[in-house]
């Protein structure tokens, strides 16, 4: 069962991964953020953009990797 819990823990975690490398660096700093950033953070397709599907699948796989780590935790 441990094993079994110690593969299933690597697929989030591998998912985590990539999907944070595959993440652009937020570098637009103060002028970005008047000068127009508000308007590609409130914008109204974010969630169907590649960024706004790379920061779901992001927030997907950490929890399930938490979830994961909690339960081989217990387990053991």
């Amino acid at each position: 069962m441990g094993t079994f819990l110690k593969i299933l823990i690597l697929i989030p975690s591998l998912i985590l991964i990539i999907s944070i490398l595959l993440q652009s660096g937020k570098s637009a700093g103060l002028s970005g953020s008047i000068a127009g950033g508000a308007e590609s953070l409130w914008g109204k397709n974010k969630g169907r953009s590649y960024e706004g599907i790379l920061s779901k699948v992001t927030a997907v796989a950490a929890i399930a990797f938490v979830v994961c780590a909690l339960i081989l935790v217990a387990v053991q």
